[in-house]
Formats: structure tokens, sequence, C-alpha cells
């Protein structure tokens, strides 16, 4: 049952036109001036007898595996879906190691939003919640590549396309699922932001099949030097989880099956390096499984360097398109190498940050022992993520002040917002920042809400086990039930992408750009 200011912003919602109330001219949000024009314009509307339609408007941010896997389930005929987010389309993530190196192409991972039959979609980013009058703030994605730009905070894009900065406007909810996501993780470690290639995003991967290229063809140049060529040819890899492997893994393949007969000068310079500062790679998988990957690394020629910190990067002054990078292990020494791909870990969100260090009135909360007065959102101390409950409401918790330090009151569950993916955590359990832990939430939250009892059910995550390829049709995978390896867990990995896949259209479109690949070769077009 809607609580009366539920009902009220309800009302409100549906009345507001289909577009959003422009304020990109306003220096700052006057709340209480659009609270009072979204109340005429409601009362006119519901006047003319035009308010209808009583479908509750659901705004969802972001389109990663939590947000699409939401409004994919969620019921249309019983909700208004409302999206926003930076880029129009879903990525199946898992498989972008392989259209980095032409095993696949780009657009068998894609999924366009739009195709989901939204009641609306506004492509930009969330830069602020009101959570007591339930407007999101909105600035306007106007440039398609800052979509991909996973390192970059809101207030800390590059001077040249803040320029294009967007217009911003306000977009009204009665419930609000937050899966905005969470960004790369750099450490601060200088040059890596400027210089590194990062593997979040389909542009990142095109970035770095066009790199991958481009270092053969400079390395091919006979105006080059055999120095220059062992830097160009040089791959660092820094970071040893799943994506750093798996990448490591398709880059290999690339090199030994395609372009070591384009290239065969070549292949005695060609290293490809990964770096990790823990004692161990792949931390996730049991030491019988990662001892598996690590030997056969190594009889590939693939070098796994762990306890390795790096320092900087920057570029080589000798080497044209070249990096050096200064590793804490080899002192004064520099590494050179011909691209760098970044995979090290994630950090929050900035609207995450921004949304739990605000206060706010206390809106209507399930439980929370008569918490009122001015609360923020509860976080979690080590990831920074947003705490929910079982249900996957947001916690809020008091304001602290040293009046009230030693306070008992527990968190309550707002119960109108929710939280799930990379940027939501509960508060008893550490689950991983997996698409199989985000796609859980998102269907079992959209259930309960088509089933309108969203507290009757807490979520319970079923571990399906974790995978990772390692080249040469061979993978690992571990399980409660069995672990797998070589050529077996390889098959067992690739028909769980390809189940997984969203739509039927990449189901068909995946195996057979497979067995393209597999009869033809890889596309080393540059374009």
């Amino acid at each position: 049952m809607l609580t009366t200011s539920s009902r009220c912003a309800a009302s409100l919602g549906r009345a507001l036109p289909s577009h959003p109330t422009r304020i990109s001219k306003l220096p700052a949000p006057n709340w209480s001036m659009q609270w009072r024009a979204m109340l005429v314009r409601s009362v006119s509307t519901v006047t003319e007898g035009k308010a209808t339609d009583e479908k509750e408007r659901i705004v969802i941010l972001g389109s990663g595996w939590a947000g699409y896997g939401f409004a994919r389930t969620l019921d249309p005929k019983k909700f208004e879906r409302v999206m926003i987010s930076p880029r129009s389309y879903f990525v199946f993530t898992p498989l972008l190691a392989g259209t980095a190196v032409g095993t696949l192409e780009f657009r068998a991972t894609l999924e366009p939003v739009r195709r989901l039959g939204l009641d609306h979609f506004h492509q930009g980013w969330a830069n602020d919640i009101d959570f007591n009058r339930k407007v999101i703030r909105v600035e306007a994605n106007v440039s398609d590549d800052l979509a991909s730009r996973t390192t970059w905070a809101i207030s800390d894009k590059p001077s040249g396309l803040r320029s294009k900065q967007g217009e911003t406007f306000d977009v009204p909810y009665d419930k609000l699922v937050i899966a905005c996501g969470s960004y790369s993780q750099t450490f601060g470690i200088e040059g890596v932001r400027q210089h590194a290639f990062f593997l979040r995003d389909v542009g990142d991967a095109r970035k770095i099949r066009l790199k991958v290229l481009q270092c053969f063809e400079r390395a091919t140049l006979p105006t080059t030097s055999d120095r220059d060529r062992k830097k160009l040819l040089h791959f660092a890899i820094v970071g040893g989880g799943p994506t750093g492997i798996e990448f490591a893994a398709e880059l290999h393949d690339l090199i030994r099956d395609d372009l070591s007969k384009l290239y065969p000068g070549l292949q005695g310079f060609v290293g490809i390096n990964i770096y990790d500062v823990a004692p161990k790679v792949l931390p996730m998988f049991d030491q019988t499984l990662a001892t598996y990957a690590m030997n056969l690394f190594k009889r590939e020629g693939i070098q796994v360097k762990t306890e390795h910190h790096l320092i900087s990067m920057k570029p080589d002054e000798e080497c044209e398109g070249c990096m050096r990078l200064k590793i804490q292990e080899y002192e004064d020494e520099e590494v050179n190498a011909g691209m760098v791909v970044w995979s090290t870990g994630l950090m929050q969100n900035p609207l995450v940050e921004k949304l739990t260090g605000k206060l706010f009135d206390c809106p209507p909360i399930a439980g929370g022992d008569g918490l009122s007065g001015p609360v923020k959102l509860q976080k979690d101390p080590k990831t920074g993520s947003i705490l929910t409950d079982h249900h996957l409401r947001v916690n809020v918790i008091p304001e602290e002040t040293p009046a009230k330090k030693g306070n008992s009151s527990h968190p309550g569950a707002m119960t109108d917002v929710y939280a799930i993916g990379d940027c939501a955590a509960l508060p008893d359990q550490v689950l991983p920042a997996t698409a199989q832990v985000a796609s859980q939430k998102a269907v079992h939250l959209a259930k309960r809400l088509n089933k309108g009892g969203v507290g009757d059910k807490e979520f319970n995550f079923r571990n399906w086990g974790t995978m990772t390829y390692l080249g040469n049709w061979k993978a690992i995978h571990q399980s409660s039930a069995d672990d797998l390896k070589g050529w077996a867990a390889w098959v067992l990995w690739r028909t769980a992408y390809l189940t997984k896949s969203m739509s039927i259209r990449n189901k068909i479109m995946v195996p057979i750009y497979w067995c393209i690949t597999w009869l033809f070769g890889r596309d080393i077009s540059r374009f």
C-alpha cells in the first residue's frame, strides 16, 4: 500500500508531460518553485480529466546488468518504466575481451535499451536526487564518447569535453532503483587515467583492438629499430582478476592464430606480461585451478608477475606510441610497453559518493525504531557502496552528531528507493561485484514488485559458479558442486555465455561470429 506522500508523488509524476521540465538556464535548482509549478500542472490536468493512468512511475538509474535486467523483468502493464543512463545500450561485459581482439564483433555484445519498449529513456547522468520531493536532476549526455569513459567522475571530465556539458532537467519518480554501477579504480597512480586502456565498455574494446593492430603496423615499418619493436610489441596487463586473465588469453589467441601469419618476422619481439600487487592471481579460485591457469600461461609464454606495484606511467619520448612503466620491484629501472590494459578493481560512482554524504529529512521507512529527523544513506565502510536491507531497500541512518553518539537506533529502510548492482551491498554479506550478483538482484526485485510484495521475501544469492577463459580452447570453472578445467570447462564457458545473452538476435549472432572466426580467422581491419 502506498503512503500518502507516495500517492501524492505518483499523481504528480503522472501529471507531468512526456518530457521533463528543463531548468538548464538556472544556476541551481529552486525546488520550492519547481514543486509549486508541478502542483499547478497536476491540479489543472486532473481538473481537465486527463489523469487516467494509475501506473506507478519507476525510474531506473543505469543500463548495466542490474538496470537492464530489472527493466526487462518489470511488468510494463503494472508500472511506468523510465530509464536514465549515459549510454543507450546494455553491454554483455563477459564477452568484451573477445570483441577487443576480433573474436566477436561489437554489436553482438550490445542490446539497445529502447528495444525494451520503455515509457521514457533519457541519455544522461543523474547528478543529484531529492529523496523528499522524489525528483532526480539529470545532465544530458551530449557526447557518446563520454559514456565509455568509466574512470571519469561527473565533476572530473577533461576540460576539452566539459565545454560540451549537457542541459540539466528534472525527472520525478514514485519508486527509484539505483543501479548506476561503478567506475574503474586507478588508485591515483600517475598517468594511468591518461594513458592506460580500460575494458569496461564497447568503446574501450574498440580502442584496444585499434591499438594492438597499430603496434604491429608500426613495428613492421623498415624505419623501426629492433629495440623499438620490442617496446611496441610488449603488452602489459595490470590486474590478475578474471578480466585481465581473459584479455591476456584472447590477445595470445589473436597473435598466435592470426597475426603470426600476417607478421611472421615479428613473433620474436612479442611479449605479454600480467602484473598484480597480490601474491596470487585469480584469488576467487582455489589454489588447484589457479595453479593450472598459471602453468598453462607459462607454457604459452605469458608471464605472470605477482607482488608487483606500478608506481607511475608516462609516454616514452624515444618510441612514439610506447609507454614507460615504473614498477616498485624494479627500483629505478623502467619497463617499456606498447600498450597497457588496466583491470585492477572498482571505485564507487560519483553519484553514490554524493548521495551517501548528504543529509535529508527522514522519508517513510520500514523499521528503524522510530527513526526521525535528519538522516543519510547508510554505506559500506570498506567499499563505499549503498547498504540495503535483504529486500534491497536502501537503508538510512540518523545524523551522526556528538549528542547522538551511541544512539542505538537501527537503520531504517526507505519504502520507495532500492539499490542493486555494483553500487549496492548487503549489511552482513560480502558478495562479489559480478554480473551474476547484479542480474540476480535485478530479477528478484522486479519479480517482487510485479507481485506487489517487496517485503514478503528476502533476496538470496545463488552462486552458479565462477569461470575464466585461459586461451587455446581451455578454461577453468569452479562451483560448489564440481570443478572443471581444460576443454570441458571451455565448452561450459561458451555455453553459459551464449545462453545468458539477452536477445534472440544475439543468441544467433554470437555463435555465427564464433564459427566465422574459426573458419576464416579474426578480422584485423583498422577503421
